[in-house]
């Protein structure tokens, strides 16, 4: 065992090297077999298991690593041509495959998952140089699949396919993904059949209970896992959805798991499917934009946003489990409170999830002949307004639960507001009721979109720049609720306006109740100089405002350029083309907003260092650019009489800031797409505003 031992780690040096060993590939090869292949019963000099289990991993490892190289290309040209002949005589002459297929059902969890890893990495390897997928391999995969109960082999089995997969899907091998799908797709029914709680009959007669079992967590997660790559893959082969088509059975075991990761990673495989963004963390999203037609897509977003709503309507909310916050180390006990704060992110998955199915399903309902209810989508609200106000009761105005509870996610938010403002509009066109009855209505539903708006620009404290920042960022949408919203701002300024005064009424009562409230900051904190203070609406008690005290600005130095395709900003005029967009940067634009830019060494070095005295001098020294701006673009003419500095004034004032920078930048071409329609809607804010103070306006 000591001589194996040794041979396998001086091959294991010699490749980590670059080198060559000083033997034979067929040598190599015969080594690594005898160390990989299993053993039954006692060997002859070895003296415990534990040492034949250390010698198995480190080939098991070793194999994985020359495949993978080797895949890669990583290495040297006599090495590569060496080990590659190494690699041919296990695989192909040895068959190396039945021996890590076999490791799968080991009980030793390292080991299954070492094989799951080299056999993997192997399937890949061959499918890319010959299509050909494993039969030892696949073989065992489906009749695993077919029969086997929770455990190492079907873990392992569920985590290899994954895998191969998710290779295939990065590499856009469509063909080849296409006959992966076919090879397995009656075992995977099989499979979910089986493991998912679906309200079919055959289902209910299942003999066995699975979840019963210490082991279904890890084997659910995992099918969770191979989920979202069939989705994925269905994607980019235009075949049918998965999650899609099992939403009923993923909705249910969110009610049904008994344990709570299970229960939130569905949750959150159920978000990235309403929010079209399947894959989004390991696959290209060109590869994954497929064959799929428009009609398909409406297809399987109808299956899904109905499964939603009708499992919504059964009170699905209501069985929804919402644990106290966690981190690394458990979960986190607030001093000095008796409750523990929730899962805000279980919170924003179950809202995102409803209010984009509500979405979609106005949007479906307008463009056939069935339409539907103002009363159904009320209801809807109604039910997550309840289900959100058991697990966060502070708030008692209900527009600002979007604001609290998606602060510390930009992406999540806007997706939020675009929906509830989708909503609004909605409901606006089919009541035919006046503005303000319909304001009144949507407050009550925590639908107001000018109550989201002002509460947005409250968060930032009224900072342009940090609007500038979502502008120009791909990672949210951003621009197409901002063009959406100033289109209907045009129409409902009393609205907006009415909005504001709720906001400054509410400020003032917060300041009287305490001088030390107004020194919380949430995006953001203002230099001492500055006219501009945060506005804190008084609906929020202290246990809502530890949510947001410690959110900083966010950094979006990294951030391409946004797409204005689809956002209706450059509906007149044509902006630049693809190619000429790439050589703009949100780093272009904001240096030449906020003057020379701090070097990349210094960013990562201060960004290293949590200390706030870095934060702070970090704002400050945006704060210095922020003031010239000020400077250059006054709104000195926009003050109210009085000097009273309002929140309808500190948001026009933002809104005026905004639109100079971008006009400056886009004369300038360095704005990443054509800003001419929103220029124009900007310049109709300033104009509502002055015609809705006329006094200020003649002088």
């Amino acid at each position: 065992m000591e001589p194996l031992f040794n041979r396998v780690t001086d091959v294991y040096r010699c490749f980590l090297s670059g080198s060559c060993p000083d033997q034979s590939a067929a040598n190599v090869a015969r080594v690594m077999f005898s160390a990989v292949r299993p053993v039954r019963g006692p060997v002859r000099g070895e003296r415990s298991p534990a040492e034949r289990a250390e010698l198995t991993c480190v080939a098991l490892t070793l194999v994985e690593k020359i495949t993978c190289s080797l895949q890669s290309h990583r290495l040297p040209p006599p090495a590569a041509s060496y080990y590659e002949e190494a690699q041919r005589l296990l695989c192909e002459e040895m068959d190396l495959m039945p021996q890590l297929v076999h490791h799968f059902q080991s009980e030793d969890q390292i080991i299954s998952h070492l094989a799951a890893k080299s056999a993997s990495t192997c399937v890949f390897y061959h499918l890319h140089k010959s299509g050909v997928v494993s039969p030892v391999w696949q073989e065992k995969c489906v009749e695993t699949f077919h029969g086997s109960r929770p455990g190492p082999e079907l873990d392992a089995c569920l985590w290899s396919l994954t895998q191969v997969m998710k290779k295939l899907l990065k590499g856009a091998h469509r063909d080849i993904l296409q006959k992966l799908l076919e090879a397995f797709d009656c075992s995977l029914s099989a499979l979910c059949l089986r493991f998912l709680p679906e309200e079919k009959e055959e289902a209910r007669r299942s003999p066995v209970d699975f979840t019963s079992s210490r082991l279904w967590g890890a084997t659910s997660c995992l099918l969770l896992d191979l989920l979202e790559v069939l989705t994925a893959a269905g994607l980019m082969c235009g075949g049918r959805l998965t999650i899609h088509v099992h939403s009923s059975a993923l909705l249910k075991t969110v009610s049904c798991s008994s344990q709570y990761f299970v229960k939130k990673q569905a949750v959150l495989l159920l978000k990235r499917a309403v929010l079209q963004k399947v894959g989004e963390d390991w696959a290209l999203g060109e590869a994954l934009s497929g064959q799929r037609t428009r009609e398909n897509q409406s297809y399987d977003m109808s299956l899904l946003t109905r499964s939603v709503l009708t499992a919504v309507a059964n009170d699905w909310l209501q069985t929804v489990q919402v644990e106290q916050d966690a981190f690394f180390g458990g979960t986190r006990q607030t001093r000095g409170e008796d409750s523990p704060e929730p899962d805000c992110v279980m919170l924003r998955a179950v809202s995102l999830i409803l209010l984009k199915s509500v979405e979609f399903h106005i949007q479906t309902a307008r463009a056939t002949a069935g339409g539907h209810s103002a009363a159904e989508v009320s209801g809807y609200l109604q039910r997550l307004w309840g289900f959100l106000s058991v697990q966060l009761p502070e708030v008692t105005h209900r527009c600002c639960w979007i604001s609290l509870l998606f602060a510390e996610q930009d992406d999540d938010m806007m997706e939020a507001a675009r929906a509830l403002l989708a909503i609004f509009l909605n409901h606006r066109l089919c009541s035919r009721l006046d503005d303000v009855t319909v304001s009144e209505a949507a407050c009550a539903s925590g639908c107001n979109p000018h109550c989201h708006f002002v509460l947005l620009l409250q968060s930032v404290s009224f900072d342009h720049s940090i609007l500038l920042d979502f502008l120009i960022s791909s990672e949210t949408c951003f621009l197409e609720y901002f063009v959406r919203y100033l289109k209907y701002l045009g129409t409902d300024w009393r609205g907006f306006a009415a909005a504001c005064d709720n906001a400054t009424q509410r400020a003032t009562l917060a300041a009287s109740g305490g001088a030390d409230r107004s020194k919380l900051t949430n995006r953001g904190e203002r230099h001492k100089g500055d006219v501009i203070s945060r506005v804190r609406p008084a609906d929020v008690n202290p246990t809502m405002e530890r949510m947001t005290a410690e959110l900083r600005l966010v950094d979006y130095d990294s951030s391409d350029e946004s797409d204005p395709e689809d956002m209706e900003v450059s509906e007149v005029e044509p902006g630049p083309s693809v190619c000429d967009r790439s050589r703009f940067s949100a780093f272009d634009v904001k240096r030449e907003t906020f003057g020379p830019p701090i070097s990349t060494t210094q960013k990562l070095c201060e960004s290293s260092k949590p200390s706030l005295s870095d934060s702070n001098s970090s704002l400050e020294r945006r704060a210095e650019g922020l003031s010239v701006l000020r400077e250059e673009t006054s709104c000195a003419s926009m003050a109210p009489p009085s000097g009273k500095v309002t929140c309808e004034t500190s948001a026009v004032l933002c809104l005026s800031e905004l639109s100079k920078v971008v006009t400056r930048l886009q004369t300038k071409e360095l704005f990443p797409y054509n800003a001419s329609s929103l220029l124009k809607l900007l310049a109709q804010v300033e104009s509502c505003y002055q015609q809705s103070h006329p006094l200020h306006s003649n002088k």
